[in-house]
């Protein structure tokens, strides 16, 4: 009586290529370890040399300004609402003309982020109507107590480049929260700078800000 006949069998009787291909794939895979032997080390020596991240890596946030210093957080808590792991918590405070600190009615008083819970998922820059949140390629935020791991605003908030003033200041005359966004404000006006010079002559800003050549 004869044995029943396997797949395996009949696949070999129909299609011996076929079933010599299947038998040598599993060696395929080794090729590849094999050939990768003979390649040059590629490990990174962190943290003696710094660490190659790519261009659109997520790392720490920040929290940005306009060119004339004045932050870009309006304060909205749109990115506290996005997060889905409950990591940012913002307070809005209302800008007066003593105590103007963004373009706009509100500004984010309070910012916090805290990086025991954030998972870098992005979405918070994603949700950002101003684009006051962006996140840099910063990773090494690691601390040694729980406290230090939650970031405040002063932590977050980019320093002020050359030629911008220290806020608080008001907003360049004839100009809306509208025209900072679309990037019509290049810099401080000669009114800003006699503004803050009047209620703060010692602030350091004073000395490297530049006024714009335009400001219509």
């Amino acid at each position: 009586m004869s044995e029943k006949t396997t797949d395996e069998e009949m696949l070999f009787e129909h299609d011996p290529k076929g079933a010599f291909a299947q038998f040598v794939a599993p060696m395929a895979g080794y090729g590849v370890t094999m050939a990768s032997f003979f390649r040059p080390t590629v490990t990174e020596q962190y943290p003696r040399e710094p660490a190659r991240v790519m261009p659109r890596f997520h790392g720490r946030h920040q929290l940005n300004r306009y060119d004339d210093g004045l932050e870009k957080c309006v304060g909205c808590e749109l990115c506290a609402w996005a997060c889905p792991a409950d990591a940012i918590f913002v307070e809005a405070a209302s800008n007066t003309p003593e105590e103007q600190f963004s373009a706009g009615e509100r500004y984010g008083r309070v910012y916090q982020i805290n990086y025991l819970r954030c998972i870098f998922c992005g979405m918070c820059i994603e949700a950002c109507p101003t684009r006051a949140l962006t996140m840099t390629n910063d990773f090494e935020i690691a601390k040694y107590t729980r406290e230090d791991d939650i970031y405040e605003k002063e932590d977050l908030l980019v320093p002020l480049a050359d030629g911008m003033l220290a806020t608080p200041h008001p907003m360049v005359e004839a100009k809306n929260d509208i025209d900072y966004y679309c990037g019509e404000v290049t810099g401080p006006t000669a009114a800003q700078v006699d503004w803050v010079a009047s209620r703060r002559p010692d602030d350091p800003s004073l000395k490297t800000v530049r006024v714009a050549e335009e400001a219509h």
